[in-house]
């Protein structure tokens, strides 16, 4: 599997949307705020980021910090339930 990062695309225009699909897979469009989310490969996404702030239609390109966030956690719930007696005094 490919690793994959999101770019959230604003633009002028829905009828533009068609014309993003060159650049990678078009996941989400809204219409209200006039956005579209596209997936596109991480080895290429610093290329498809200058192609696409080039266009005349787009106004802003933002890249999804996703790959790069730490999705490991650690415990966070000490281990206080395991010390706890629940007898009661009995």
């Amino acid at each position: 599997m490919t690793e994959r990062v999101g770019l959230a695309v604003y633009i002028q225009s829905l009828k533009q949307v068609k014309q993003l699909k060159r650049f990678g897979h078009v996941h989400y469009a809204s219409r209200k705020m006039k956005y579209a989310i596209l997936y596109c490969d991480l080895e290429n996404v610093e290329e498809t980021v200058t192609r696409l702030e080039k266009l005349p239609f787009v106004k802003e390109v933002s890249m999804s910090m996703r790959p790069w966030v730490k999705t490991e956690y650690q415990e966070i719930v000490p281990e206080r339930e395991k010390k706890d007696d629940y007898k009661m005094g009995l």
